[in-house]
């Protein structure tokens, strides 16, 4: 029960009761309501953000975020890892393959070059976590970018290699005689006495020495153009032509073991030794042609003999002495 409230009525000498206004009354019950309110939201809004009052989704929910994040973490570590094993291929391919084969490195800002434009990563701004899931999808992007560039660029590596290794096999480093065939060198490249007519005159090839029928081998990969006796002086002849400049001639044959049109390797048998033709005995004449023009054939015996054997072969063919054709 309400206390009863009095007041002192001095004009009449008497207390008279306290009578409450049905409107601030009113007003006093809409005020108290009001802040009630206010104090039971604000106390809910406070609930709610402790622990204590989680609901279990709000539990799971934050246990998701928080695997979410060592997930991260330890996608971060791989990529660390990754970026090292990308690196020491990168360094190689600048370094060594690119050097090798005597072309330009790509440059570094090329390889660690990220993606432009902001709209790229647009839908992964406003988040709680935006800085490192923000961080890690750049580094991926980055990552990816230079395992595509490395890609191709191994890609022009491999085929520079096929065409170097075209290139070496094309170029006739062999000599078309074996050493245990040849009876002696005859003659080498250089100005010679010509066996007809006595006179001093350029020898554009190497003579070799053996019996009728020896084998003689192709000195480098390439296409038969011709295996006929059609040139002036050679009698039976084979030309290859080799690519890159290289063509090699092989005169005074007995007969062929080749036709025109026809691919051959080196060390393939095209024909055996002769002495048709413009010819004192029996012998092959050899010569090597580099781009139209006549180069000494010694200079390329590197394929299938010793140093000593080089060594030896030089001097005989430096002798100024009289050729064979």
């Amino acid at each position: 029960m309400a206390k009863v409230k009095y007041y002192y009525d001095s004009e009449n000498l008497a207390y008279r009761k306290i009578k409450t206004k049905k409107r601030k009354k009113f007003g006093f019950i809409v005020l108290f309501l009001v802040a009630s309110a206010l104090f039971g939201s604000l106390s809910f809004l406070i609930l709610l953000n402790t622990p204590y009052f989680d609901t279990p989704k709000d539990r799971l929910m934050q246990r998701e975020i928080e695997n979410l994040k060592l997930n991260y973490a330890v996608l971060n570590r791989k990529i660390d890892q990754l970026d090292n094993v990308i690196e020491a291929i990168e360094e190689r391919d600048n370094n060594l393959y690119r050097t090798y084969f005597n072309t330009s490195p790509i440059p570094e800002e090329e390889r660690k070059a990220g993606y432009s434009g902001d709209n790229r990563y647009a839908a992964l701004q406003g988040f709680d976590n935006t800085k490192l899931v923000l961080n890690t999808t750049k580094r991926v992007d980055i990552l990816t970018k230079e395992l595509a560039i490395q890609s191709k660029s191994l890609d022009y590596i491999l085929k520079l290699a096929k065409e170097k290794n075209k290139f070496l096999s094309a170029i006739p480093a062999i000599q078309p005689v074996r050493n245990e065939n040849l009876k002696r060198m005859a003659s080498g490249f250089g100005y010679r006495t010509d066996p007809f007519t006595k006179a001093r005159k350029m020898h554009e090839g190497m003579d070799f020495t053996a019996k009728v029928g020896t084998p003689i081998f192709a000195t480098g990969d390439g296409v038969v153009s011709q295996a006929d006796n059609r040139a002036s002086g050679y009698g039976n002849h084979i030309v290859i032509r080799h690519g890159y400049g290289y063509e090699t001639l092989y005169g005074h044959l007995s007969k062929y073991n080749c036709k025109a049109g026809q691919r051959v390797k080196r060390g393939d048998i095209i024909g055996y030794v002769g002495s048709t033709g413009r010819s004192e005995g029996p012998h092959l004449h050899y010569e090597v042609h580099k781009d139209g023009k006549v180069v000494n054939p010694l200079n390329f015996y590197y394929g299938n003999i010793s140093a000593v054997e080089y060594v030896a072969i030089s001097k005989l063919a430096n002798q100024e002495n009289q050729s064979l054709d």
